[in-house]
């Protein structure tokens, strides 16, 4: 496995503290762990479409929490066992990163190499929608497969998503470096990337920024605040491209702490 093998350790963010026992009695398969993520967790951009009042939502709703303090939360709203599907008013409410950070943590718990990725999905929207998922080490293939925990029966048809969630194909999904590449050769518009009506260059910027510093145990940072950014701070400067180049090809590379300027 060689290098995949700095992936099997917790990060703070993925380390489940007590909980760890209750995840190591889960049953295995990551179909079978992304149906059991759905029944504790629910996504604060799709709270109606669950039945639940978008004004009701906590101040968890869009924050990022580690899973211990997350399990936490689900444990707190409705003690019951991991297993146990829960209503959706009786979950914990998040965003696509809790999803995929708790795949993530789960499978880091049973030895299996996994990292959250941040990207753009193309099955959300006729662009490319700021989207996180989960990425897992497969020891047959030798390969890297994506997994959207998200994505449960509800979103599947509402999207009309026709492929398996659990092995998210290449093609649905673009890891932000890439995305950045393909931006900076012509080959894709930088418009078609963003979250919501924030997209273009800059904000494939920040994600290339948030992917590199989950592929180093960073699954949140400052670049998550990019919401704060004013207006003439939305922009690529000349002296960062050669940098942002070279972190989009290599974006496991050893961490450079680089804080945004606004």
């Amino acid at each position: 496995m060689g290098d995949v093998d700095r992936w099997i350790a917790h990060s703070a963010m993925s380390d489940p503290g007590d909980h760890a026992g209750a995840i190591a009695a889960l049953p295995a398969g990551i179909g079978t762990l992304n149906a059991l993520i759905q029944g504790i967790l629910v996504h604060s951009d799709w709270a109606r479409e669950y039945g639940l009042d978008p004004a009701n939502l906590d101040a968890t709703a869009r924050r990022t929490l580690s899973i211990a303090d997350r399990l936490d939360d689900v444990q707190r709203r409705d003690p019951l066992p991991l297993t146990a599907r829960r209503v959706a008013e009786k979950r914990s409410t998040g965003t696509c990163r809790d999803f995929a950070l708790m795949l993530c943590s789960f499978l880091r718990c049973r030895g299996i190499p996994a990292r959250v990725r941040c990207g753009f999905a193309a099955y959300f929207s006729d662009g490319w929608e700021d989207h996180w998922v989960c990425e897992h080490w497969n020891a047959k293939t030798g390969t890297w497969h994506l997994s959207d925990a998200q994505i449960d029966g509800m979103l599947g048809r509402r999207n009309r998503i026709e492929f398996d969630p659990a092995d998210l194909p290449r093609q649905a999904f673009m890891p932000a470096g890439e995305a950045w590449l393909k931006c900076r050769n012509s080959e894709a518009d930088p418009a078609a990337f963003g979250h919501g009506r924030v997209t273009g260059l800059w904000f494939v910027k920040v994600n290339v920024m948030r992917d590199h510093y989950a592929l180093n145990g960073c699954e949140t940072s400052s670049w998550d605040r990019w919401r704060e950014a004013p207006q003439p701070k939305r922009s690529i400067l000349d002296d960062e491209t050669v940098l942002l180049d070279d972190l989009a090809a290599r974006p496991a590379q050893p961490l450079v702490q680089i804080a945004p300027d606004w």
